[in-house]
């Protein structure tokens, strides 16, 4: 066994001796990378990834190592280091040199083999990625998570979607259907869902499996025709699902010795038609089992219990297999040694052109079995997925949108798949737009390999390339010059049939043309067909003429007797009971017996494959006409649809015609059926307004008594509310007298009370004249007492003050709610003033001599009191000519404090009358505010006036009263300037007790007049 250690070289060859077919247990190489140091160690592999033709393998080490294997070129190459190990590798992409990793970080990057450079770096997951599923164009790529699979576009390397599934779901892988536009998806609940990749729309579910097959799905495997889904997990059982039929068609129980299913894969086999039959299974003991799933026979195995594999891939091609050991290494197998035995059984080694030949010529045919095998290694194909996807990715040509209008084929499948093939075609060469019997060439090769769109896309190309060649000289009239060659071969050899073909006017165009341009298809059956391109495929093009003319001369009994153009044309479109052994070998007699200046042998190429990567152009055709014809055509169409849409619009137009019609005559309808309820409603609106005339006549009677009712309820109500007005008007003027009565025996009471008080302030003056001496001798008590006493006359003094101003409190409390009052009270008896007037008059004479009495007794108060001060004056002389004689006999240092607490004594008294006269403007202030807002609350009833007028008597008695007063208060100031006695104090609390009555006398004056004139009012005020 080869073994290759990679070491620390950057690049180098694979092996010294490559071993092919007779490699020990299949295995080419062992590749490992071991690393020399102080302690030698081999880091181990961990991901390989082969290209689209299985040519080069990528791999990927635990130190994040990536190495490209040209297993055509015995080259390896280190084109990268990433730095981390790498969770999954993918190397079918667009761009040959790119390719996908997806790292321990949760990322993936794209680098370039090539330049060895970073490409593009993705993220998006949150978990280690498991597997990277690439679309068959390159241009897509899925990577999966167990929590989300995200879909790539690999042009921009952006985004496009992600799959999002509840955590206790998971996922366990995600990828595209092989040459397909399906998206599988498998679920950790056995759940399978197919998405179409173009809309992302869900397609179908597999169902459930039924009762006692259920098993936890872990590894899944496609076939590349993408109709076998196979599915195993922690069980030795292995389920088959039909994609196409969507069930569950088998169970594999693979042997005992397989308790779980780690990896399944299927071996690609090139004769299979993409339906793949071997199944290479790696269980739990690290054993890979191929199996043939239809046989459920056991092929062959690779890996062992002591050498077992961790992982391993099969190349597109299914020529190797290459697999990660469990011991890190990495094993390159041999898939053509691992078969040999069974090749041996079942197909000779190597394929061999003239052994095939010698073998049909034997056998007549190909065996069934391998037939497609044989022929695509006939036809060379080169199986350019990527060239054959752009064409795919176009879509459906405009020729060929339609063609099952003019092909009515029953399976949709063969004709989606015809119509792709055609498409295709039509993309590669314009001319085939415009053949009109390109579907008759195509649908038996269509037919064929329905499964494997890509093979037979190839197999008609190379059919048309090889076996048609000069058919489109003459486009569009038949191929002549090939027409000819077949006609001068016919001549040589069967002249009787020809002119007999001429004499009915039969030409090459009758009975050879529609032979070519169906490929025989229509005069033979499946079996003769293929077996004739058996030997077509394995002979020189010219083969194909010479089996025509050889059937034209086969059938020359039968067209003999032929003497219609009709039934010419009849014997050429339809099967015959013709020996096509007998065809086949006459074919093979005219290529041998035909001369060569009429051999189409050498008029003809020799067999050219198609190029691999990219089709080659095709260009054989008289391109002015093609393009000619394409323009008519495409004019054809754009008149048809300019056709049907202006026949679509007329029927548009007829319907709106029709419905606007529909609509007129249910508007008519509606119409009448509103004027007859119009009508009816009319008539019945009449009744009711009849019926509502007689009502409201009703009605006016009733009200009418109502209203005479009410008014003699009205003038009840009035007589009853004028006798109680006139009641409490009574009521109110007894009321009155009583408080005129009241307040005029208060008035006597006060005057009497002041009467004796004055009597008393003379008995008392006349005590104190008696008692003056005592006082005098007393002289050092009269201080202390007269402290005492100033003291007690302050405070009697600060109390009076505070109520005076508790006082005008309560007036201007009084004369705002008298306010309110006469507001109220002039709103409410407005109407009644005309009755209550000459009330007032009597009230108002009734004052007036109240007041006179009471000016009467204030003039004998003032003439009580300034005899009062008369005497006092008398008495204040006695006392200062009794003082001056005991100034003598006080010593001048006591004369001296005397004349110091005098001149102590006038400065507290000056300051005392300052406070006095400030206190007094302070009060006379407040009465002169209270008594404009008595002006101003009663300026608009009239009253201003009288108010005022009052306000001047007032102003006037409260002058005359504080005349008197006046010379008595100069007097005492002169007194105190004297002489600082109790007597002088004594006369001054006098005075003020005086003064105060005064202004009480005055505040009751102020109240009455107040009252009298908010009840009386002018008369022109308010209409009788």
């Amino acid at each position: 066994m080869e073994r290759c250690d990679l070491g620390e070289r950057r690049q180098g060859p694979i092996w010294t001796r490559r071993a092919g077919a007779a490699a020990p247990r299949g295995v080419i190489v062992n590749i490992i990378h071991g690393v020399q140091g102080y302690h030698s160690k081999t880091i181990h592999f961990l991901n390989v990834a082969f290209n689209n033709s299985g040519d080069s393998l990528l791999a990927g080490d635990r130190q994040g190592n990536i190495y490209v294997f040209d297993l055509n070129g015995n080259r390896f190459n280190l084109v990268q280091k990433t730095m981390q190990a790498c969770t999954a590798l993918a190397f079918n992409l667009r761009r040959k040199t790119e390719f996908l990793v997806a790292l321990a970080d949760y990322s993936v990057k794209c680098f370039d083999t090539g330049t060895q450079e970073l490409v593009s770096w993705m993220r998006g997951h949150e978990s280690s990625v498991s597997s990277i599923s690439v679309h068959g164009s390159g241009k897509y790529a899925i990577t999966t998570s167990t929590d989300t699979a995200q879909l790539w576009d690999l042009d921009t390397f952006q985004r496009i979607r992600k799959l999002n599934v509840r955590q206790s779901v998971g996922i366990q892988k995600v990828f595209f259907l092989p040459l397909s536009n399906t998206i599988l998806s498998c679920f950790k609940d056995n759940s399978v869902f197919a998405w179409e990749f173009d809309t992302l729309h869900c397609k179908y579910q597999l169902p459930t499996p039924v009762e006692g097959s259920v098993l936890f799905y872990k590894v899944f495997a496609v076939t590349r025709d993408s109709r076998t889904l196979v599915a195993g997990g922690k069980s030795n059982h292995l389920h088959l699902w039909s994609l196409q039929l969507k069930r569950l068609v088998r169970i594999i129980q693979m042997p005992e010795k397989v308790r779980s299913v780690r990896h399944l894969e299927f071996l690609p086999d090139s004769f299979d038609g993409g339906s793949n039959k071997v199944l290479g299974v790696l269980s739990q003991d690290n054993v890979m089992r191929f199996i043939n799933i239809e046989s459920c026979k056991l092929l062959f195995d690779i890996g062992s219990p002591e050498e077992g594999i961790s992982t391993a891939v099969i190349s597109p091609n299914g020529r190797y297999i290459a697999s990660v050991m469990e011991n890190g290494s990495l094993n390159l197998y041999s898939v053509q040694a691992l078969t040999q035995e069974e090749n041996k059984n079942e197909l000779p080694s190597g394929l061999n052109k003239k052994r095939l030949q010698a073998l049909l010529k034997g056998f007549g045919e190909y065996p069934a079995k391998y037939r497609m095998f044989v022929w695509r290694s006939l036809l060379q194909l080169p199986e350019n997925h990527l060239a054959f996807s752009s064409l795919i990715d176009r879509g459906i040509h405009s020729a060929f949108v339609n063609i099952q209008k003019e092909y009515p084929i029953k399976s949709r499948k063969l004709l989606r798949v015809l119509q792709r093939t055609l498409s295709a075609l039509a993309h590669w060469s314009a001319i085939f737009a415009e053949t009109p019997y390109l579907p008759l060439l195509a649908f038996p090769f269509v037919k064929l390999f329905q499964n494997n769109q890509l093979i037979c896309f190839e197999v008609v190309a190379t059919v048309v390339v090889n076996f048609c060649q000069h058919w489109f000289e003459y486009f569009p009239n038949p191929p002549l010059n090939v027409l000819g060659m077949m006609e001068n071969v016919l001549a040589h050899h069967d002249k009787e049939l020809l002119r007999h073909l001429i004499k009915y006017n039969v030409t090459s165009q009758v009975y050879a043309w529609p032979l070519l341009e169906t490929l025989l298809s229509e005069v033979l059956t499946r079996e003769e067909w293929l077996k004739v391109f058996d030997n077509i495929f394995s002979n020189h093009p010219s083969y194909f003429l010479m089996i025509v003319v050889a059937y034209i001369i086969c059938s020359r009994v039968p067209l003999l007797h032929c003497n219609q153009a009709a039934d010419f044309e009849y014997f050429f479109h339809h099967r015959n009971n013709v020996d096509i052994n007998v065809v086949i070998k006459e074919a093979y007699h005219l290529m041998e017996a035909t001369p060569l200046d009429i051999h189409p042998q050498h008029m003809l190429d020799d067999f050219t494959p198609l190029t691999k990567g990219q089709y080659p152009v095709f260009n054989k055709y008289p391109t002015f006409i093609v393009d000619y014809q394409a323009r008519e055509w495409e004019k054809i169409r754009q008149d048809e649809i300019e056709y049907l849409r202006k026949r679509q619009l007329a029927h548009e137009s007829e319907a709106k015609a029709q419905e606007q019609k529909a609509e007129d005559e249910a508007w008519y309808r509606k119409q009448k059926l509103l004027r007859e309820a119009e009508e009816q409603k009319r008539k019945i609106l009449l009744e009711e307004e009849e019926k509502l005339a007689e009502q409201r006549q009703r009605l006016a009677v009733g009200k009418k008594e109502l209203k005479v009712k009410e008014l003699q309820l009205l003038d009840a109500s009035r007589r009853r509310f004028l006798n109680y007005q006139q009641d409490q008007l009574q009521m109110e003027l007894k009321r009155l007298d009583d408080e005129i009565a009241r307040k005029a025996s208060l008035r006597e009471q006060e005057t009497a009370a002041a009467v004796q008080d004055i009597e008393l302030r003379q008995m008392e003056l006349e005590s104190q004249k008696q008692l003056f001496e005592q006082h005098l001798i007393k002289d050092q008590e009269g201080v202390t007492k007269e402290m005492k006493e100033e003291v007690e006359a302050h405070r009697r003094k600060v109390d009076l003050e505070d109520q005076r101003v508790q006082r005008l409190i309560e007036i201007d409390r009084e004369e705002t709610q008298k306010a309110h009052t006469v507001a109220e009270e002039n709103l409410a008896k407005a109407e009644q003033k005309h009755i209550d007037t000459d009330w007032r008059l009597q009230a108002q004479r009734r004052l007036r001599r109240d007041d006179q009495d009471r000016e009467r007794c204030y003039k004998e108060i003032v003439k009580l009191l300034h005899d009062n001060r008369v005497k006092e004056a008398e008495l204040l002389k006695a006392m200062r000519e009794t003082e001056e004689k005991k100034t003598f006999n006080i010593s001048v240092a006591q004369w001296e404090e005397v004349v110091h607490n005098k001149a102590r004594l006038e400065e507290e008294q000056k300051a005392a009358a300052a406070a006095d006269g400030h206190r007094k403007q302070f009060l006379d202030d407040k009465m002169n505010d209270a008594l404009e807002l008595a002006e101003k609350l009663h300026r608009e009833d009239g009253c201003f006036e009288s108010l005022h007028n009052f306000k001047a008597r007032c102003t006037e008695r409260g002058v005359e009263i504080q005349q008197v007063p006046r010379s008595g208060n100069i007097c005492l100031d002169d007194l105190s300037t004297l002489a600082s006695s109790p007597h002088s104090r004594r006369r001054a609390e006098l005075a003020r007790q005086e003064r105060e009555l005064m202004a009480e006398v005055r505040r009751l004056r102020q109240r009455l007049t107040s009252r009298a004139q908010t009840r009386h009012s002018p008369a022109t005020t308010w209409s009788p």
